[in-house]
C-alpha cells in the first residue's frame, strides 16, 4: 500500500512542477516557417497574480507581431538585428525584440499569451531556439530565461527560457 501512495505523491509532484514553468503549446516548427508561439502560464509567484509578462525574441524570429488580449497592454520594444534577413524579399535590419504584456492574472488561473513571427534560415534544423520570459508580479518575479548548457536537460534547470526545436525546412513542391 505505501508503494502505491508514494509513486501517486511521485507522479502528482513531478507533473506539477512540469506545469510550472512556462512553455509553448507548439514545442517544435520548421526552419523558414512562420510561426505562432503560445506560451502557457499557469500559475503566479507564490500565491500572488502576474501583472506583468515580458518575452524576448531570439535572434532569428523577425517580423513578430504580438496578439493583444483583452484587459492587457501591450507594449512592442523593437531594436536593430544583429544582421539583416530576407523577409519576403525586402531586407529587415530591426523590429520586435520584446512584447510586454500588463494586466493581471490572477495565480488560481491559467492562460496563453501569443505572438506570430518568421524563423528564418539562421536558425538551423535540429537547433534549439530560447525565448527568455519574465513573469513580475506585485512582490517578486519569476525569470524563466535559463539556457541549458551543451547536453543539459532544461527540466534539471529551476526556471528554464520557453523552447522552441527547429526542424527541416518544408518543401513546396
Amino acid at each position: 500500500m505505501n508503494t502505491i501512495i508514494t509513486t501517486v505523491v511521485a507522479i502528482a509532484a513531478s507533473s506539477t512542477a512540469a506545469f510550472a514553468h512556462v512553455s509553448l503549446v507548439t514545442p517544435e516548427a520548421a526552419q523558414g516557417a512562420t510561426y505562432i508561439g503560445v506560451l502557457n502560464i499557469g500559475r503566479g509567484c507564490e500565491g500572488e497574480p502576474t501583472l506583468r509578462l515580458r518575452v524576448q525574441i531570439p535572434e532569428g524570429v523577425i517580423a513578430v507581431k504580438p496578439a493583444p488580449k483583452a484587459g492587457w497592454d501591450l507594449e512592442i520594444v523593437t531594436g536593430a538585428y544583429e544582421t539583416s534577413y530576407d523577409y519576403y524579399g525586402t531586407p529587415l535590419s530591426e523590429g520586435p525584440k520584446e512584447l510586454i504584456w500588463s494586466g493581471t492574472l490572477d495565480d488560481a488561473h491559467f492562460d496563453q499569451f501569443a505572438f506570430r513571427g518568421k524563423l528564418t534560415d539562421s536558425l538551423k534544423a535540429g537547433s534549439t531556439v530560447y525565448f527568455p520570459v519574465i513573469q513580475e508580479c506585485a512582490n517578486g518575479s519569476h525569470n524563466w530565461v535559463e539556457i541549458p548548457a551543451e547536453g543539459q536537460d532544461s527540466h534539471d534547470l529551476a526556471e528554464p527560457a520557453a523552447d522552441l526545436h527547429i526542424t527541416e525546412p518544408h518543401h513546396n513542391h
